[in-house]
């Protein structure tokens, strides 16, 4: 459980801009923050796990996570990345089925929680809400479908160049710099290409040797944008 921490007004949320709820009615917004709590997340913290409920939804403030699935071996493997105004665990929360997936904190997050009666009061409420929801629903099935298509089709080089690109995506880069701005772990970032870590340090080496990143700590400096597209396939 997260620690309870500064209570943010919906109306004044940035990332809520960027989120389903950024085309609610006034009093809908009041409502979203008069119903929802936030909670302060460690680095590591794991949010909800696989396996369990769903009691309401997850608002992601600030911060970024990784949303995980355990292998048959206990292999953790990383199937989604979410940032500030992604929602967490909506498919389980209409489905009304247990979470299909972990959601861990990769950097320190503050993240709002919606009650589950209040999140589908909403639902029922706004129409385009709904709309937004089925859009999720869909871009989830795509990247899913296209993900398993990588790993049956692709390299791990090229899963790799793949896996950089999404991350630039997902998180940018750092002002003024194509620094990727996030930190995984060289364990991460197997466990998002679906290989081993040796491969991945293996992998980053000769890419550094060939002038398609810099490597600075857990730091990726993409060097070479283009060779990474043309290696992914995109």
């Amino acid at each position: 459980m997260g620690k309870k921490t500064t209570q943010p007004q919906c109306a004044a949320c940035i990332a809520g801009t960027h989120s389903i709820f950024g085309n609610l009615e006034e009093q809908q917004v009041q409502f979203l923050s008069e119903q929802k709590y936030c909670q302060h997340y460690q680095k590591g913290q794991v949010i909800f796990r696989e396996g369990t409920r769903p009691l309401g939804l997850y608002c992601v403030n600030a911060g970024k996570i990784k949303l995980t699935y355990l292998g048959d071996e206990g292999r953790e493997q990383i199937i989604h990345l979410a940032k500030a105004g992604d929602i967490l665990g909506y498919r389980a929360l209409l489905g009304d089925d247990t979470y299909s997936l972990s959601a861990v904190a990769i950097e320190d997050c503050a993240i709002c929680f919606i009650p589950r009666t209040s999140f589908l009061e909403l639902v029922q409420q706004n129409s385009k809400l709904s709309g937004e929801l089925i859009k999720l629903l869909t871009a989830e099935l795509r990247m899913t479908e296209q993900h398993l298509a990588g790993m049956a089709q692709k390299t791990v080089r090229e899963r790799l160049a793949e896996a950089l690109l999404l991350l630039r995506e997902t998180y940018g880069f750092e002002p003024g710099t194509q620094v990727l701005q996030v930190q995984l772990s060289r364990e991460e970032l197997a466990n998002m290409v679906g290989t081993a870590t040796e491969t991945i340090i293996r992998l980053l080496t000769e890419m550094k040797h060939d002038a398609i990143v810099e490597l600075t700590g857990k730091k990726i400096h993409l060097a070479d944008i283009p060779a990474l597209e043309k290696l992914a396939g995109w």
